[in-house]
C-alpha cells in the first residue's frame, strides 16, 4: 500500500504544469555534500538546486536546502556531515562523488540515524548490507564489464591491460567484473597498472607507469579513472608515443561520461579512443526543459567552463533529490524516510527510478562512442542480451560483432582493425627456451662454438623456422638453452621468463595450466616398444599359412567345378565314368578333379571341349602350385619373430622393470593412468641407453612417445617391435603465455606447414633415410597369399569351362531334338506307304501281297518304303510276320 501510494503521489507532482496542493509549510532539510571544484560536483549541484526549486513549486511546500563543499578532502566531508546532522538538523545527506568520502559519512549517518544517498560512481556490493542506512543512487557497474569484454572479444583481442585509480572501490567494484567478463569473451588482463591519486600531479610516477605498459606486448589498454586522472595520463601517453597505430584504448563511464566537457586539447589528446558512456534519453519534453534551464543557470554560475551541457552525474542528482523528496514527512520517522526512498518507483528525468536492496537498478544500455579530432562520434549502442545495435532508417538492428556500428577511428589514424599487440623487434626479439638435454637429439640439439654460443638445430627448430616462414610479418627471436625438466621449462613462460619454448614439448593438461599450445605439429601417442624373439607357436600347422582361407576354399571350389564339368563332357564316350553306384561315381568325380593338378589324362579325353577345360586348368593349377610351394619355402628359411612382450598387462603382473624419459611427462602417466609401480620405472637419459637396456633384459619394456618411436624403430630396425596399444596422449606443441596473440597466428601457420606437405618433407628428412624394413615382422595376412593375386587366373578358368559346358549342353540338346524329329518322319513314310499299297492291290490279295514282301524282306531291304531305310526299326514287324507264319 506505501508503495502504491508513493507512486501515485510520484505521477501527480511529475506531471507537468501539475499545480495539485498536497501540504502547505515547512517539510524539513536536505543536506547535499559535493566537490565545487569538479565537474561532477558542478553538474550536481545545479541539478539538485533545480530539483528543490521544481519539488518546491509543485508541491506548494517548503524542502530546505543545505550544501557544503568536501574540495575533495575526505576529512572536510566528514566535518561537513557532522555539521549537517548536529547543527541543521537535515534528515538526509545526498551527494558524495566518491566511496573514500561515502564510506566516512554513512557511518556518521547510521549512528545519527539518518539516510545517506550516495552518488559515488563504484561502491563495494557489501556496503547496504554493512550500513542499513546507506543507499546507492548510482548503478553498479558489472554491466559495463560486459560491454567492455564484448568490445574486446568481437575484435579478438585476446590480453589487455587494465591501468586504473587505485581507490578502494575500483579494486572491488571493477576489475573483479572485468576479469570475469573478459574469460566469457576467451581473454584475460595480462597486466594491471595501479595509479595512485597523487599520480595526476606526480608526473614521474605515472611515466614509469607508461613506460612499464609500453614494454608489454599487448597493447589494448582499458583506462578506469577519474578525468583529472585521466587528462594527465592521455597526456603523457601520446608524449611517449603510445597513442600510435596498433595500439587500442577503451575508457569506462568514469571518463566518457563527461567527454562532453573536456576542453579541446584534452579530448584531442584522447584521438582514436573508443568509450563507453551511459545511456539516458535526451528527446523527452521534460529533459528539454531541464536542459535548457541547466545551460542558463550553469553558465551564470561557472562561466569559465567550456561547456554547459548537463551529463549523466547531473541527471542522476536530479532524480536522487526527486526520491528524498517524495519521501519525506514531518511525522515520519527516519526508519521511515529509509523505507520510503527504498520503495522508490517513478519515472525520473530520463529512466525509470527504482531501488532495488536500497541500490539503484543497474545500468542495461551503453552508449559507445569514438573520439575524432577535437570532439566524438556516437557510434552506436550495447545492451545485454542484445548485443551491439545501431538505429537504421528507424529500425534497430543487433549483432554480437561490433562491426554492425561502423567505421571505428583507432588511434594513428588507421581504419583497419588495430592489431593490438606490438611485434617483436631487433631490439627486443622473441625470448624463446629450447630443452638443452633432449633424449632425442635428433629433435633438439644444442651445441655451444669456441666462444660459448649455442646454436640449436633439429627437428623441432626446422618446423619451427617453417611455420614462421608462413607468418605474414617478421617475428625477430633469440633461443636460450634451459637444463631443467619439462614442466620447469614450461613453468619459465608463466613467470615470464621467456616468450615462448620450442622444442619436442608434449602437450599434456597439467602444462596447459601455466600456459598454452600451438596446433600439435607431431601426432600424439605414448608407444611401448619390447625386444622381438623367434615365432615359434603354431608351427606344425604352417603348411596352411602359404594360402589365406578364402585362397583354399576358392582353390577347392574350383577344381570341383572344373572336375564336374570333365566329367559331364566325357560320361557319354567313357563307360568307366557312368558305372557303378552314385557314391562311386562321386568319388569318381572327386578323384577325376583333383587328379588334373598333377597330369592331364590327355590320351583318355574324347572331346575337344574336355581337352580345352584340362589345358587351361592345369595351366592354372601349375601356377597355384608352384606359388604355394615358393610361398611355404620362404615361411620355411625365413625367420618369423613376435614380441616378447604382448601387453602392458603382462608387465604389470610380472612386477617388469620398464623404462621411459624421467624428464618428460610419461613417468606420472605410467604411475597414475597405466598403474605401474614407481619404483619399476627406471629413468633413460639418452636415446642410446633404451637399446642396450631392452636386449640385456634390464627393462623389458620402453615406454616412448610416437615420434620418438618411429626413430627409434628406424634406427633400431632390428629385433625391436611396437607391441600393445598406443596411448593417445602427448604430441608436440609450441609453449606461449595465456593469452598471446602470437599463439593463433602460429597455429595457424603449423596448419599451413602441414597441408602442403612441408612437415612431410622434414619428417622424412629426419626418420626416411634411418627407415629398415628387411627385417621387419610380416604378419600372416600380408605374407600368406589371397584371390587378390589370382582372381585373373581364376576368373580365366572358370569362364572356360562354363563356356565350355555351355557349349557341351546346347550340342546335346540339339542332337536330341534332330533324332526325335527324324523318328517321327519314318513313321510317317511307313503308314504313307502302307496306305499307296493297300490303294493299288484287291483285297482279296492284300494277305498274299504282305506274305510276298515278307518273304522277299531280304531282298527288298533297302526299299524306300521301308523303315530301316531310315535307319529305325519297327517293332511291331516281327510280331506280324510271326503271325503270317504261323
Amino acid at each position: 500500500m506505501d508503495s502504491f501510494l508513493f507512486s501515485f503521489m510520484a505521477t501527480i507532482l511529475l506531471l507537468p504544469g501539475a499545480a495539485a496542493e498536497v501540504g502547505t509549510g515547512h517539510m524539513g532539510s536536505i543536506g547535499v555534500i559535493v566537490d565545487n571544484s569538479s565537474r561532477i560536483g558542478k553538474e550536481e549541484i545545479v541539478a539538485m538546486k533545480l530539483a528543490i526549486h521544481d519539488f518546491n513549486n509543485k508541491s506548494n511546500r517548503q524542502l530546505d536546502f543545505h550544501v557544503r563543499d568536501s574540495q575533495s578532502d575526505p576529512v572536510l566531508t566528514l566535518l561537513s556531515a557532522r555539521n549537517l546532522i548536529e547543527k541543521s538538523r537535515v534528515q538526509a545527506i545526498i551527494g558524495l562523488e566518491t566511496w573514500e568520502e561515502a564510506s566516512l559519512v554513512v557511518e556518521l549517518g547510521s549512528k545519527a540515524p539518518i539516510p545517506i544517498v550516495s552518488l559515488a560512481d563504484a561502491a563495494p556490493q557489501w556496503a547496504t548490507d554493512r550500513w542499513p542506512f546507506l543507499v546507492r543512487a548510482s548503478p553498479e557497474k558489472h554491466l559495463q564489464m560486459k560491454a567492455v569484454a564484448a568490445i574486446i572479444g568481437s575484435w579478438g583481442w585476446r590480453r589487455i591491460n587494465v591501468i586504473y585509480e587505485d581507490t578502494n572501490s575500483a579494486g572491488s567494484e571493477i576489475i573483479p567484473f572485468l576479469a570475469d567478463a573478459l574469460k566469457q569473451v576467451g581473454s584475460e588482463i595480462g597486466y594491471l597498472a595501479a595509479l595512485t591519486p597523487s599520480s595526476a600531479v606526480n608526473s614521474s610516477s605515472l611515466s614509469d607507469q607508461l613506460q612499464r605498459l609500453k614494454g608489454k606486448q599487448s597493447q589494448v589498454f582499458v583506462v578506469h579513472s577519474s578525468l583529472s586522472m585521466a587528462e594527465r595520463l592521455f597526456s603523457k601517453a601520446n608524449e611517449l608515443g603510445m597513442m600510435e597505430k596498433g595500439s587500442v584504448w577503451i575508457t569506462t563511464d568514469s571518463i566518457t561520461n563527461l567527454v562532453h566537457s573536456m576542453n579541446s586539447s584534452v579530448i584531442s589528446s584522447m584521438e582514436g579512443v573508443l568509450g563507453m558512456k551511459s545511456f539516458f534519453q535526451e528527446d523527452g519534453a521534460r529533459f528539454q526543459d531541464f536542459y535548457s534551464r541547466f545551460r542558463q543557470k550553469f553558465r551564470s554560475l561557472y562561466p569559465k567552463e567550456d561547456n554547459y551541457e548537463p551529463g549523466i552525474f547531473a541527471v542522476r542528482a536530479y532524480d536522487a533529490v526527486w526520491s528524498v523528496a517524495l519521501a519525506m514527512d514531518n511525522n515520519g520517522s527516519t526508519q521511515q524516510l529509509l523505507e520510503k526512498i527504498e520503495l522508490s518507483d517513478f519515472h525520473g528525468l530520463t529512466n525509470r527510478i527504482k531501488f532495488e536492496r536500497r541500490r539503484l537498478a543497474p545500468q542495461r544500455m551503453f552508449q559507445i562512442v569514438n573520439v575524432i579530432g577535437k570532439s566524438y562520434r556516437e557510434l552506436g549502442f550495447w545492451s545485454e542480451g542484445s548485443g551491439f545495435a545501431k538505429p537504421t532508417n528507424g529500425q534497430i538492428q543487433n549483432s554480437s560483432s561490433m562491426d554492425i556500428l561502423g567505421q571505428v577511428f583507432w588511434p594513428g589514424g588507421p581504419t583497419s582493425t588495430p592489431r593490438g599487440w606490438a611485434l617483436p623487434t631487433s631490439e627486443t626479439p622473441l625470448r624463446i627456451g629450447v630443452p638443452l638435454n633432449a633424449t632425442f637429439k635428433q629433435f633438439v640439439s644444442v651445441t655451444y662454438d669456441d666462444g660459448g654460443n649455442p646454436s640449436v638445430s633439429g627437428f623441432s627448430i626446422e618446423v619451427f623456422k617453417a611455420v614462421l616462414k608462413h607468418l605474414n610479418y617478421s617475428l625477430p627471436h633469440e633461443f636460450f638453452p634451459f637444463s631443467g625438466t619439462y614442466d620447469d621449462l614450461v613453468e619459465q613462460v608463466h613467470l615470464k621468463k621467456f616468450d615462448a619454448v620450442v622444442g619436442d614439448t608434449s602437450i599434456v593438461s597439467k602444462r596447459w595450466e601455466l600456459a598454452e599450445f600451438s596446433h600439435p605439429y607431431t601426432e600424439p601417442g605414448l608407444m611401448m616398444i619390447v625386444p622381438e624373439k623367434v615365432e615359434t607357436s603354431n608351427r606344425a600347422w604352417l603348411f596352411m599359412k602359404p594360402f589365406t582361407k578364402a585362397m583354399w576354399v576358392l582353390t577347392g571350389a574350383i577344381t570341383i567345378y572344373n572336375g564336374f564339368t570333365l566329367w559331364l563332357i566325357e560320361r557319354n564316350q567313357n563307360p568307366e565314368l557312368m558305372t557303378g553306384s552314385i557314391l562311386n561315381q562321386m568319388g569318381t568325380l572327386v578323384c577325376l578333379s583333383f587328379t588334373t593338378l598333377f597330369s592331364m589324362h590327355g590320351g583318355r579325353q574324347h572331346s575337344n571341349l574336355s581337352r580345352l577345360v584340362m589345358v587351361v586348368w592345369l595351366f592354372a593349377s601349375l601356377v597355384i602350385t608352384n606359388s604355394y610351394t615358393a610361398n611355404l619355402t620362404s615361411m620355411l628359411t625365413v625367420q618369423r619373430l613376435e614380441p616378447t612382450v604382448v601387453d602392458v598387462e603382462d608387465l604389470k603382473s610380472a612386477n617388469s622393470i620398464v623404462g621411459c624419459s624421467g624428464r618428460s611427462f610419461v613417468v606420472r602417466y605410467l604411475v597414475d593412468v597405466i598403474r605401474i609401480k614407481e619404483s619399476n620405472i627406471k629413468d633413460i637419459t639418452s636415446a642410446e641407453e633404451y637399446a642396450p637396456a631392452l636386449r640385456s633384459g634390464e627393462i623389458a619394456a620402453a615406454f616412448i612417445e610416437a615420434p620418438y618411436a618411429k626413430l627409434f624403430l628406424a634406427q633400431n630396425c632390428k629385433g625391436f617391435a611396437a607391441s600393445g596399444k598406443t596411448y593417445k596422449v602427448g604430441g608436440f606443441g609450441f609453449v606461449f603465455p595465456k593469452g598471446s596473440s602470437i599463439l593463433p597466428d602460429i597455429s595457424k601457420a603449423v596448419l599451413e606447414v602441414s597441408e602442403k606437405g612441408e612437415l612431410g618433407v622434414l619428417e622424412n628428412n629426419l626418420i626416411g633415410s634411418q627407415k629398415c624394413d628387411s627385417n621387419a615382422e610380416i604378419s600372416e595376412d600380408s605374407s600368406s597369399l589371397s584371390p587378390s593375386s589370382f582372381w585373373v587366373l581364376f576368373l580365366i578358368t572358370g569362364g572356360v569351362s562354363t563356356v565350355c559346358l555351355v557349349i557341351f549342353m546346347a550340342r546335346e540338346r540339339l542332337t536330341y531334338l534332330y533324332n526325335y524329329l527324324l523318328g517321327h518322319m519314318a513313321i510317317w513314310r511307313l503308314i504313307s506307304a502302307v496306305m499307296r499299297s493297300w490303294r493299288s492291290h484287291p483285297r482279296g490279295r492284300f494277305s498274299r501281297g504282305i506274305s510276298d514282301v515278307e518273304s522277299n524282306g531280304n531282298a527288298q531291304h533297302t526299299s524306300i518304303h521301308s523303315p530301316q531305310y531310315f535307319g529305325y526299326r519297327v517293332p511291331w514287324q516281327r510280331n506280324y510276320s510271326s503271325r503270317s507264319s504261323s
